[in-house]
């Protein structure tokens, strides 16, 4: 296979890793826990846990777990924001051989029945703030052990005040009735008085269900071994480390944990070169996150466009000290050149963006964190990983041609929890699916056109809305566009962009003036609509599919 990105590598990444150098994705991180003992792993509204203190409360939690009449196996669900017990019900959980079921604390109801019924989720760790939501569909599940956090219960003496604010002041815990709960803090004591057994699971063995966003259908649960996640770890840690340097690095963790993402990047692989991971419990509030960055000042930066767009755009952010930033990491959706340049003038460090799947664990390829990367494209793969452009029968394309962007590697999942044809559909001999449209540069780049379902075809053209999505945000007067196909009669289907201004005076003329300056004719939008603020998922990226649903 020819894999020209391997000429064009930064110095000092290797082609390769070796995934099978730890069995378990535990034995990783247990020999982090011991190298870095003294050294601040997690911080949260001011209180920090060590590395050893990681360590020792998560043999607690895991020993309460197996107290309880779990066995190897069974899956766990956790489901809270950014708060310090996350890691520890996390580590906890693994080191007992349980099954880590990550899942989204603003689920409604609904979506926490399908993916506690489908895992056979036999307990949960939830922040309280949710709880009243599981009361509701608790007797459908298997769920017996019910283990409730508060945000407050970690933090020593001022957390009994941020209690008191959370629940009493701002009312953000809705009454609840679950008989035979614990809190997280008694489930630590508890487990203090019980030892770990030894781990026997091996590198093919299921530790985590991920469970894909249900955008193209039902969801469901991507299997996740140690071996995927430790290869995606040390694929991870080769890409950043000749930036990052060894040690002493803080890394801002806006991105919720449970998102795979910053799951993977930074509560595991930033924790297992002994980083601090600067946990932001709500990314939404700007003014929180920016008082974090100017105490904390972090050398590395995970997030989403649109949060480095709102942080651009927030009037506090330009004064911050950017000194000791090396690099700013995009995942999740597309990284706009508008944004990625704007970023690069304000804070004097560029915004590189990576690209992966949950069925990949979910790192697949990445820009290089230096001067080489390429705005407007993925990168390229990460060491032990191919990629390949293939057309619609799967006969790999050569370069400059645009098919489906296909990857295989040792993060890729084993399949899909109970559903083995979706499995069967999205590995073909090996190969991952990602449904994606993109092409390869020459020199071993990789770029995305767009998401096969969200092309536009006007007139028989092939019209991608990432790239009239980037165009219309290089308006000085946008704040945030989306952009879909409609219905029309004529060509078949048009563009149509729904616009957040950042100018009160911006109008559809100078939307469509600047879009004719930029696109060809047929690319151009012919409707234009302003809206206050566009649908996103927690995480932030925009969903156009809640746009076009709305039709």
């Amino acid at each position: 296979m020819d894999k020209p990105w391997l000429q064009n590598y930064p110095a000092g990444l290797p082609a390769n890793i070796e995934p099978d150098q730890y069995p378990r994705l535990m034995d990783m991180v247990e020999e982090s826990f011991k190298k870095y003992a003294d050294s601040p792993a997690y911080v949260s509204m001011g209180k920090t846990l060590t590395f050893g203190e990681v360590d020792k409360l998560s043999a607690q939690f895991g020993a309460y777990l197996l107290s309880r009449g779990l066995e190897a196996g069974d899956r766990v669900a956790i489901m809270m924001p950014n708060l310090l017990q996350y890691p520890i019900a996390l580590m906890g959980a693994l080191r007992a051989g349980l099954i880590v079921v990550n899942t989204n604390p603003l689920y409604t109801p609904r979506e926490m029945r399908h993916q506690f019924v489908d895992s056979g989720a036999k307990a949960i760790i939830i922040a309280e703030n949710f709880a009243a939501n599981l009361q509701q569909i608790l007797s459908e599940t298997q769920i017996n052990t019910v283990i409730v956090a508060s945000i407050g219960e970690m933090l020593g003496l001022k957390g009994h005040i941020v209690n008191f604010v959370v629940r009493t002041i701002k009312k953000m815990v809705p009454a609840y009735a679950i008989p035979n709960t614990v809190t997280f803090k008694t489930a630590l004591q508890q487990g203090a008085k019980f030892t770990l057994p030894p781990l026997t699971t091996g590198p093919d063995d299921t530790i985590i269900l991920q469970y894909t966003g249900g955008t193209t259908g039902v969801s469901k649960g991507a299997m996740l071994t140690n071996r995927n996640l430790v290869a995606n770890m040390m694929q991870i840690r080769a890409i950043m480390m000749p930036i990052l340097g060894g040690g002493n690095n803080t890394v801002l963790c806006p991105l919720p944990m449970y998102h795979i993402f910053a799951f993977t990047v930074n509560c595991l692989a930033i924790m297992s070169v002994g980083g601090l991971n600067v946990l932001i419990v709500n990314a939404r509030d700007l003014p929180a996150l920016i008082k974090e960055w100017r105490k904390y000042k972090p050398t590395l930066v995970t997030g989403v466009n649109t949060l480095f767009n709102a942080l651009l755009n927030h009037s506090d952010f330009a004064s911050l000290d950017f000194s000791d930033l090396k690099a700013a990491v995009g995942g999740g959706m597309a990284v706009q050149r508008a944004v990625a340049e704007r970023w690069q003038q304000v804070t004097g460090c560029q915004l590189t963006e990576g690209y992966g799947m949950t069925e990949a664990s979910p790192v697949i390829s990445c820009n290089p964190l230096d001067a080489s990367m390429r705005i407007g494209t993925i990168g390229m793969p990460a060491p032990s990983t191919d990629v390949r452009i293939v057309d619609d029968a799967g006969n790999a394309l050569p370069q400059g041609q645009v098919g489906e962007i296909q990857a295989r590697g040792p993060q890729v999942m084993k399949g899909y929890w109970q559903r083995p044809d979706a499995t069967e559909e999205v590995i073909k001999d090996g190969w991952l699916c990602t449904g994606d449209m993109g092409l390869m540069h020459p020199e071993g780049f990789f770029q995305i056109v767009d998401r096969k379902k969200d092309m536009i075809l006007v007139s028989g053209f092939n019209v991608y809305p990432n790239e009239i999505e980037d165009v219309v945000a290089m308006h000085p007067k946008v704040l945030e566009v989306a952009a879909l196909g409609i219905p029309d009669e004529k060509s078949g289907e048009v563009v149509k962009v729904f616009v957040v201004k950042k100018d009160a005076s911006l109008n559809e003329a100078e939307i469509i003036e600047h879009c004719r300056a930029n696109l060809t004719g047929y690319k151009v939008p012919k409707q234009v609509e302003f809206r206050t603020e566009l649908p996103k998922t927690n995480v932030g990226k925009i969903l156009r599919r809640a746009l076009r649903e709305e039709k």
